[in-house]
């Protein structure tokens, strides 16, 4: 029996629900908001209030909340009830259009990088009306843009937005110089982005001081088993964790999400979700929307859902893979290959556009996925290297490689390529291996952009790819908008960008070493860690990029540096300040426990039998003494450390404290780490103060 389409979407305003609800013209109005990008009049906003009200409350809603998506990286809101006084000490339940046009929170409070101070409180929340509200726990969601009182954007969805206009507009231009493309009015990206996630006991995580407070172990010592086996990927899904994935589905399914896949991941306790693809500011929110639900769904079922990049140490981490497209309002997927002569050269110089553009953008796609969690991936043999490039497969670097040379490609008839005269072989989408190094690969119809944490908002990585694909798009238009021959101005725009853009296309192992040295040679970035990316986004070609198209000013850019430099910093002072609590609190007297406990042996065997061998005992005594003092001393350095970063935040260089931090502190760090978990393997079991890493990996049977 069908269980699924009558739930899909009952809890979200959809275009169903607006056609059902709304008068046909107020309808119209605003679907030409939402297709077309009108400007939406206050009648209608007044209407579609109190449509969007009724329907709330049938639901079972008492409040609303502008619900939007500050520098946090989480989502906010703020709840207001419906009900209104009446002169009679009763109440009626109200929703004014300007209640749902627009919101005041409190914008001191959330981060900034000092565009409000705590006296300049006033910010503003706009709703959003391409994407959908919806109705969580009894409360009418609006999605919502939100600004500072100044106009400056504090938030991941407003920059998303302007983004998406961006490349649209770029991509129009482009579209109108080929035949067919006539009744194109608008383009949009669309992303379907892969989730990772881990789950573990309840009863295990509460004893975990590191997780509640990090999301990640910061000491454990690898259990006898990991992923070696590789049984876990793909593997049968226990009972347990399909019963979560079976609520999880049907909360997803209520708000509209299209998840699509579930499956076990390779390490331990790991799985992942994918959605089916939907437009960049939908798929966005719908991402906010899969984490929250699986951390309320988890909890329902006795677990806990770690988000983290990297939870546990030697074992894989989890990312966030962000399949990225571009597709017409016609239904047209500009990234699939067509078997025409138009629709080849279409194709081929929308990917010219963006081997461009991530060849000449490279920082800025590294700074898009940078983060204190992120580094523990990247680069690590489980995730793309840190270093930015482009896989096409075998067959399109030949094609491209065969119009560089201008000689007939291997498959097709013996001529020279000409760009809009000879028809490409209509090749499988499929016709080559994935490249699972590769930190943007081209997989048939779309680029999957494989770099992103499994715990950060999709925002951002998507509002720099639009930003520079738009950039090269618009310098395409303006040559070919003026040229007196286009198929050969074409051709040679074409051929032009592939020469000079080749080098950030790589096919290979990006595991391998000789790859480090052979980026070098090609001149690509190799920015291994978040505070050595971040200074790049005030480079003046990314400032002029951003600034060129109206999605971040100078301003908003300087406060996301700040912002994010401070967060790395933040994350690695909460992390170093728990690893001494821990070591403090919890190892070191354990292991004095221990050394007690063997002592006393000692001195027992000695007293009742004065030859009885004590070897084991003695060696070990000499070993739990020799790292804790290890540990005591590493643990002392540590704080050193803390409190020195402490002083270099005083002085008020973000950048140049979350460098403090990286070499410093998060160094001493793993210092101690290694003393402690060296420790953990010889401590008995009910002597050691937290469960390992066996009890976490292997908690959920």
């Amino acid at each position: 029996m069908d269980e699924v389409t009558p739930i899909f979407g009952e809890n979200v305003f959809n275009e169903t629900v607006m056609k059902a609800r709304l008068p046909k013209e107020t309808y119209k109005q605003l679907m030409k908001t939402i297709e077309g990008g009108e400007k939406l009049d206050a009648s209608v906003a007044t209407v579609v209030a109190n449509a969007m009200k009724d329907w709330a409350i049938e639901k079972g809603a008492t409040h609303f909340t502008h619900w939007f998506q500050p520098l946090t990286g989480i989502t906010a809101e703020k709840h207001d009830s419906f009900i209104t006084p009446t002169s009679d000490g009763k109440v009626i339940m109200e929703f004014s259009g300007k209640e749902l046009v627009q919101g005041e929170p409190d914008a001191s409070s959330f981060p900034s990088g000092g565009i409000r101070a705590t006296f300049e409180a006033r910010g503003y929340t706009a709703w959003d009306p391409t994407s959908y509200a919806f109705i969580k726990d009894g409360t009418l969601c609006i999605p919502t843009a939100f600004c500072s009182y100044t106009g400056e954007a504090l938030d991941k969805k407003t920059p998303l937005l302007r983004s998406m206009q961006a490349i649209s507009k770029q991509a129009v231009r482009v579209l109108k110089l080929f035949e067919g493309n006539e009744n194109v009015t608008s383009v949009k990206t669309t992303v379907g982005p892969e989730q990772e996630y881990f789950l573990v006991d309840k009863s295990v995580y509460d004893k975990r001081e590191d997780l509640i407070y990090t999301g990640r172990t910061l000491y454990g010592a690898k259990a006898p088993k990991g992923q070696e086996l590789e049984d876990h990927y793909f593997g049968m899904i226990k009972p347990r964790v399909q019963a979560f994935m079976k609520d999880l589905n049907k909360e997803l399914w209520k708000l509209g999400i299209l998840a699509k896949t579930e499956h076990n991941e390779v390490a331990p306790a790991q799985h992942e979700l994918a959605p089916i693809f939907s437009t960049t500011n939908l798929a966005c929110d719908h991402n906010q929307l899969t984490m929250e639900m699986m951390r309320k769904v988890a909890a329902k079922h006795g677990m806990v859902c770690l988000l983290h990049e990297k939870p546990f140490a030697g074992v894989n981490g989890s990312g966030k893979h962000n399949n990225w497209s571009i597709s017409t309002n016609t239904g047209k997927n500009l990234l699939d290959p067509g078997a025409t002569p138009d629709q080849n050269a279409q194709f081929l110089l929308f990917l010219c556009a963006i081997i461009k553009a991530v060849d000449e953008y490279q920082d800025l796609l590294r700074i898009s996925v940078a983060s204190a969690g992120n580094d523990h991936r990247l680069g690590a043999n489980e995730a793309p290297p840190a270093i930015i490039s482009i896989f096409l497969g075998d067959e399109l670097s030949a094609i491209l490689d065969s119009i560089e040379k201008g000689v007939p490609y291997g498959k097709h008839e013996k001529e020279k390529m000409q760009i809009g005269v000879t028809v490409l072989p209509d090749f499988n989408k499929d016709t080559t291996d994935r490249n699972r190094t590769s930190p943007f690969a081209f997989t048939g119809n779309k680029f999957e952009f494989r770099m992103l944490g499994s715990n950060e908002s999709i925002a951002c990585a998507n509002v720099f790819l639009n930003t520079v694909v738009a950039e090269e798009l618009s310098q395409f238009a303006d040559q070919l908008e003026k040229a007196s021959d286009f198929k050969a101005t074409l051709h040679d725009l074409i051929l032009k960008t592939i020469k000079e853009h080749k080098r950030i296309i790589f096919n290979g192992n990006g595991y391998d070493d000789s790859w480090v040295k052979e980026a070098e040679k090609r001149g690509l970035y190799n920015l291994k860690s978040t505070p050595e990316a971040l200074p790049h986004i005030l480079d003046e070609k990314n400032v002029k990029v951003f600034e060129k198209f109206g999605v971040y000013s100078k301003v908003e850019l300087t406060s996301r540096f700040e912002i994010h430099n401070e967060n790395y910093s933040k994350i690695i002072n909460i992390e170093a300040e728990t690893m001494l609590e821990m070591a403090k609190k919890d190892i070191l007297p354990a292991a004095s426990k221990y050394a007690n406990k063997l002592a006393e042996t000692i001195n027992l065997k000695k007293a009742a039998c004065g030859e009885c061998d004590t070897t084991y005992e003695s060696a070990m005594l000499k070993k739990v003494s020799a790292l804790t003092s290890s540990i005591y001393s590493k643990t002392d350095k540590l704080e050193s450390e803390v409190l020195e970063a402490k002083k270099t935040a005083d002085a008020g260089d973000s950048s140049k404290t979350a460098f403090f931090y990286r070499e410093h502190v998060f160094a001493a760090m793993n210092e101690l780490r290694l003393c402690a978990d060296e420790l953990e393997t010889i401590t008995p079991k009910e002597l050691w103060p937290f469960p390992s890493y066996g009890d976490l990996l292997f908690s959920v049977r």
